[in-house]
């Protein structure tokens, strides 16, 4: 997958020779729920949307469930949020034998605070061998407001 941003900092480009995984083709996705209008192919396909949204607030999980065992070196992030101020938590995990046990590869808290702080881009470097399913858990507010989870944007290596 490849994705730009136009009127961003060119700062987080990737690399265009970058081999992302065809997640349509190699992975089925499962998730908690879903807005009808922000679908998540929107943040898994590029050119597909502008990102994916829960359908409800709380805590939502999205996982993927790879046919063939890949190996993951890469992994980047997009969040969006520029309407409400909130403290966000994600959980990025792998497992190597179809959900059975996981290991945690980053935990992590973020502040947005419109108009300033509206974006959070992550990018990881990995050696993941052997990765049947990923999986991203998210707080929206751990405050419990009822903000709705959203990703801009997901792409593996």
């Amino acid at each position: 997958m490849r994705k730009r941003i136009i009127n961003q900092k060119p700062q987080n480009a990737s690399p265009v020779d970058q081999s992302w995984i065809d997640l349509q083709r190699l992975a089925q996705v499962e998730l908690t729920s879903e807005d009808s209008e922000h679908p998540i192919e929107a943040a898994l396909i590029p050119g597909f949307g502008s990102g994916w949204r829960a359908a409800q607030a709380g805590e939502q999980t999205i996982r993927l469930l790879f046919d063939d065992p890949q190996r993951v070196r890469r992994i980047q992030l997009l969040f969006l949020e520029d309407q409400q101020v909130r403290t966000q938590e994600f959980v990025l995990r792998w497992s190597p034998d179809a959900g059975q046990s996981y290991r945690e590869i980053v935990r992590q808290q973020y502040n947005f605070s419109p108009p300033g702080m509206t974006r959070e881009f992550e990018d990881y470097t990995v050696d993941l061998v052997g990765v049947t399913a990923l999986e991203l858990r998210i707080v929206p507010d751990i405050s419990g407001g009822d903000a709705r989870a959203s990703v801009a944007q997901l792409r593996i290596a």
